[in-house]
C-alpha cells in the first residue's frame, strides 16, 4: 500500500469520525424515545454502512491532484478485460514469470476493486434485503456514478480530471457486489447473522411491551 493510499484512508476515518458523531446524537435521541434504552445493534449497523462509505469515498477520491501535478495521457479505457493485457505487459516489463501474475500491480488493483464492493453487496442481502440482480444492478449503478464523477473532475470541482474512467473498474466493482451478495446469503443461511426480517418480531415485541406498560 503506497503512502498516498494511506493518508486517503486516515481522511476516510476522520470523515466517519466526524459524520457519526453528527448522525449518533440523533439517533441515541430518537432510540430512547423509541424504546426508553440503548439498543446497540443499529447503532452498530449505522457505523458499519459509515465507515465503508467513508473509506470507499477516500480511496476512490483522493488524494486530489496536488498544483503543478502532471495531467494523465488518457482519461478513458473502454476495452474490457484490458486489465489482463496490462498484467502480461508488467510481466515482460519486469521480466517476471507467469507464476508472478497474481503479484503484479495490475492484479491487485483488480483484486482491489472487487473486495471493494463486497461489503455493499453484503449490506444489500442482509440490510436492504435485495435480491441478487438488484444488489448487481445497485454494484453497477455505484460504479457508474463513481467513474462519470471522475470523468468529469468530481464535477468540475477538481482542477482537471486526475483518475481514469475505466470500462474494467465497473466490472470489477460489479463482480464484487454480486459476490457480496453470495457471501451475506451464506452469513444468512449459516445462521451467523440474523436478517432484517429475523429481527422485526422482535422489535415489534419491544414496542408492543412498551405500549401497554
Amino acid at each position: 500500500m503506497t503512502n498516498a493510499q494511506v493518508t486517503a484512508l486516515e481522511y476516510g476515518l476522520l470523515a466517519f469520525l466526524a459524520v457519526w458523531a453528527i448522525v449518533l446524537v440523533p439517533q441515541l435521541i430518537t432510540q430512547f424515545a423509541r424504546h426508553g434504552r440503548l439498543v446497540l445493534r443499529p447503532l452498530l449497523t449505522t457505523a458499519a454502512v459509515l465507515l465503508y462509505s467513508c473509506m470507499t469515498l477516500a480511496v476512490v477520491f483522493l488524494p486530489l491532484p496536488a498544483p503543478g501535478a502532471r495531467r494523465l495521457s488518457q482519461t478513458v479505457q473502454l476495452h474490457p478485460f484490458q486489465w489482463i493485457t496490462d498484467i502480461h505487459g508488467e510481466l515482460v516489463k519486469h521480466g517476471l514469470s507467469m507464476t508472478d501474475w497474481f503479484t503484479t500491480q495490475t492484479f491487485q488493483q483488480a483484486a482491489m476493486n472487487v473486495l471493494l464492493f463486497v461489503p455493499l453487496g453484503v449490506f444489500a442481502r442482509i440490510l436492504w434485503r435485495r435480491g441478487l440482480i438488484g444488489t448487481t444492478l445497485i454494484g453497477f449503478a455505484a460504479s457508474l456514478l463513481i467513474e462519470i464523477t471522475q470523468l468529469t473532475a468530481n464535477f468540475g470541482t477538481a482542477p482537471f480530471v486526475y483518475r481514469i474512467f475505466d470500462v474494467d473498474d465497473l466490472m470489477t466493482n460489479t463482480l464484487g457486489a454480486s459476490l457480496g451478495w453470495i457471501a451475506g446469503a451464506l452469513l444468512l443461511a449459516l445462521r451467523i447473522v440474523p436478517s432484517a426480517l429475523q429481527l422485526e418480531p422482535a422489535r415489534s415485541e419491544r414496542v408492543h411491551l412498551a405500549q401497554t406498560r
